[in-house]
């Protein structure tokens, strides 16, 4: 094995599901000894016709007790990376790093009552993997998810989202999981219209939820869309609320791998 073999394993395209033109998912065989909490990304890699690989950051949606690996893509117009991955197919190789990486994972959090996922586009794709994994349903007495879309075509995992509950090892817990789904292009039955950082100005997300976004009690991860990240961090912090960090317990969690 060579020095840069030693840093991924090579793994087999189990299964590629477009959702749109420009949206799919793709799972992996997974090697055993890969590990990873809930909320993690892992780089992939994809070789070129050159010999060349290109790397990019990509986290679970599969549960860290799935047997495979799972993940929610974009294709970007022109982009390196995704142009190559979006015309793997069933049988294909791609690369997994063999550590995973990045902190929007629960144990960011010291304490708070309830749990707030705020995702754009395939942000999303954390926080399913949070959901499937049993220490949220303890932890949290509430747990609000919402979902950002711009069209509503563009909501992936709804089977998913809605069979949560129904899981045996979830099903006394049913009750603490609020999913909202916003579109921000169209209205949709019953999606709330507008973007996150407006529905959080206008009050109508709490409303929605039932419960009040405050520093005491909630607890808020973001990922998505950059600028919504920058945007709705300003307005957590004209509430109080800061980033969590390792030295300084928050109440807000991000994720960058842009």
């Amino acid at each position: 094995m060579t020095a840069s073999a030693e840093k991924y394993t090579t793994q087999t395209l189990l299964d590629v599901q477009p959702l749109t033109s420009s949206l799919f998912t793709l799972r992996t065989s997974r090697d055993a000894g890969f590990r990873f909490r809930a909320g993690q990304f892992a780089r992939l890699g994809v070789s070129k016709a050159d010999g060349s690989i290109v790397w990019r950051a990509y986290s679970m949606v599969s549960s860290p007790f799935d047997e495979f690996l799972e993940f929610f893509s974009i294709v970007v117009p022109g982009g390196e990376f995704t142009s190559e991955l979006s015309r793997l197919q069933v049988g294909d190789t791609l690369l997994v790093d063999r550590q995973a990486f990045g902190y929007l994972t629960l144990d960011r959090f010291v304490d708070g009552r309830d749990l707030w996922l705020l995702s754009t586009g395939t942000g999303v794709a954390p926080f399913l993997s949070i959901l499937q994994d049993f220490e949220v349903w303890e932890k949290f007495e509430r747990i609000i998810l919402v979902y950002s879309v711009r069209e509503a075509r563009e909501l992936a995992y709804q089977e998913l989202i809605a069979g949560l509950t129904q899981r045996e090892y979830l099903s006394e817990y049913a009750h603490k999981l609020q999913f909202i789904a916003t579109v921000t292009r169209e209205a949709h039955p019953g999606a709330l219209h507008g973007r996150i950082t407006t529905l959080i100005e206008s009050g109508e997300l709490e409303r929605a939820a039932g419960v009040a976004l405050s520093a005491e009690h909630s607890r808020v991860m973001l990922c998505g869309n950059p600028q919504m990240i920058d945007d709705t961090r300003a307005l957590l912090k004209k509430r109080h609320m800061s980033l969590s960090l390792t030295r300084r317990p928050g109440q807000v969690a991000v994720e960058n791998y842009w």
